[in-house]
């Protein structure tokens, strides 16, 4: 029988030496997430910001069966070809049906980094509530799964074809904090400042470890989000952003596109009416991210769990 759970050998060490590990999701380095080559570019760049911050990358997927969590250059090179996506719920039934290759979301990874030990997990952008959701329900699982897991969330604030504010609120409802990394302004990825203000501004990573290693001893069972802004040089205009969401969402109803399938098709539809530089944003970002969620693993590598060594 294939091992449920398959933690990297370098992933293994790390974690039981007190090293600190980063997640990452598969998806984005997949062809759903960027087209070749830039997929494996922004690997390469995220993979050597999280190595230059002191920690180990551990990239997550599905393969022939098991949960892979720290995949070797091999395993990596199927996941950059995946065309499976995977949120958490999805995680199980992949395993016992013995899939060959899928790829994480933001909810499968962040269950699989706890699952693993991990806890910090860098990613793109998250999803959320979907524009029309009261017709269609549309929310995205990473909320929950945030609110479920306790691991640290680095991202540029919420993919930019949602919408913002209901999903900060939705946040807030499920009990997840959103600190900004150096801002006090709910980033919405390609856009600095999505149009909430943040209430608790951070700007180093020991300070997100010690409000992370206080809301475990306080009982907060869920985890916390680090909202780091695309940087400026990268960012996109607001409007013409917002303009072309617009009309990508338009399509995509005309089209049927809903479910999952919306995120590829308007991010594709994006691509096309922005031009090349949604390419090099989407690049940029999650480097970015990458190297901030190293800072956040090194920190909290220096101050242990210490409801992990109380025991149970």
């Amino acid at each position: 029988m294939t091992e449920i759970l398959q933690v990297g050998h370098d992933v293994a060490t790390a974690l039981a030496s007190g090293r600190p590990v980063v997640a990452l999701e598969s998806t984005i380095f997949s062809e759903l997430g960027l087209p070749e080559p830039a997929n494996r570019e922004c690997f390469q760049r995220v993979q050597a910001a999280v190595r230059a911050g002191g920690a180990v990358p551990a990239l997550c997927g599905v393969l022939d069966g098991g949960a892979v969590v720290g995949a070797n250059f091999a395993e990596a090179e199927r996941l950059f070809g995946g065309s499976v996506k995977l949120g958490a719920r999805d995680l199980a039934p992949a395993v016992a049906a013995g899939l060959d290759v899928g790829v994480t979301t933001v909810s499968a990874t962040v269950t699989l980094a706890e699952a693993a030990g991990i806890e910090v997990f860098a990613t793109g952008g998250i999803g959320g509530v979907h524009r029309g959701a009261d017709r269609t329900g549309d929310v995205s699982a990473d909320l929950e799964a945030m609110a479920h897991h306790r691991v640290v969330v680095v991202s540029s604030g919420v993919k930019a074809f949602l919408d913002v504010s209901l999903t900060f609120e939705r946040l807030e409802t499920l009990g997840v904090a959103v600190v900004g990394w150096r801002t006090d302004r709910f980033p919405a990825f390609y856009v600095r400042d999505g149009g909430r203000e943040l209430n608790t501004v951070v700007d180093d990573g020991g300070q997100v470890a010690t409000a992370f290693r206080a809301a475990g001893v306080l009982g907060h069972a869920g985890g916390l989000l680090v909202a780091n802004p695309i940087p400026a040089s990268t960012e996109l205009d607001a409007a013409r952003v917002a303009e072309a969401v617009e009309t990508a969402e338009a399509a995509a109803r005309r089209d049927g596109v809903s479910g999952g399938d919306i995120t590829p098709a308007v991010l594709t539809a994006l691509a096309s009416s922005i031009g090349e530089a949604v390419v090099p944003a989407n690049v940029a970002l999650a480097e970015s991210n990458a190297a901030v969620a190293a800072e956040i693993a090194v920190a909290l590598a220096r101050y242990p769990d210490p409801l992990r060594e109380a025991g149970p």
